[in-house]
């Protein structure tokens, strides 16, 4: 049976979704509140150092363990998705701090040096991705521009995978060529990345996925609820709550990190219980 958000739910979902796909203001550099943090979209933690870093509206910001943000390098760059490939090196996409003589859609960027630089790879001027996964060699970015999810081996070039509209993916812990996505009317779907071909999974409205080391798949619906998933999304545990509209998720070892519109949050016991970071 097909399952649809209840109206409340999925107006939130929508609502996510127009977030995302709208192209937003540029920012514009301010020095009255250099730790205002604003709309989160993008979290990951450097290998280099544990250090969390959190991908903004109004730029990147390093958060120490006090919970004390600091922009990098004031920079006020619109991070729209933001992934940790390695040790000091980031992958983004998004558009520029206004200061920047740049086009409007930053393509795919990288920085070498925890975000202190940024450099392009592929498509500037071209494309917004608003999600970046890494499995293995392939790097999947879902471009809300054209509403394109595509693959990348050198970050270079990009081959078309589908063409639908998503909010989130992760990839089947037990089949890397098999996608886990929710498409903006908060449907659960399978992507065969080999042909593009989708289908409908049953399953919770879910906004945001990501997958554990111990290959969980894990998401959280549109009112914050953590659900868990042990068996490649077949069924779904209910674990706790991160307590409001989710914004940002990301899990790096035994640590879970969230965001809502205002606060970071981590957990360490799977979901369950949620301590504030920022």
């Amino acid at each position: 049976m097909r399952r649809t958000l209840p109206i409340s739910l999925l107006a939130t979902a929508l609502l996510l979704a127009g977030c995302r796909a709208e192209e937003p203001d540029r920012p514009v550099p301010s020095t009255s509140d250099d730790r205002s943090v604003g709309h989160i979209h993008g979290l990951g933690v450097d290998p280099a150092d544990g250090t969390l870093y959190v991908a903004t509206h109004h730029g990147l910001f390093h958060v120490d363990r006090s919970g004390e943000p600091r922009r990098v390098a004031d920079r006020w760059q619109d991070t729209m998705a933001f992934t940790v490939a390695g040790p000091g090196r980031f992958l983004a996409s998004g558009h520029p701090d206004l200061r920047e003589d740049l086009p409007p859609h930053l393509g795919l960027i990288e920085s070498t040096d925890a975000g202190e630089t940024w450099q392009p790879l592929a498509l500037q001027g071209e494309a917004d991705f608003h999600i970046l996964e890494q499995v293995g060699d392939d790097l999947y970015a879902y471009d809300a521009t054209s509403g394109r999810l595509l693959v990348t081996q050198d970050q270079k070039s990009f081959t078309e995978v589908a063409q639908l509209p998503l909010l989130s993916i992760t990839a089947d812990p037990e089949d890397s060529n098999s996608l886990i996505g929710t498409t903006n009317q908060g449907q659960l779907i399978e992507i065969d990345a080999t042909t593009g071909a989708t289908a409908e999974r049953p399953g919770p409205p879910l906004v945001l996925f990501e997958t554990t080391s111990e290959g969980d798949v894990v998401g959280i619906d549109p009112a914050g609820t953590i659900q868990v998933s042990d068996d490649s999304g077949e069924t779904w545990t209910r674990h706790g709550s991160i307590g409001g509209q989710p914004a940002a998720f990301s899990i790096t070892g035994t640590e879970w990190y969230a965001a809502t519109q205002d606060q970071v949050i981590r957990s360490v016991d799977d979901g369950d219980t949620w301590t504030k970071v920022l």
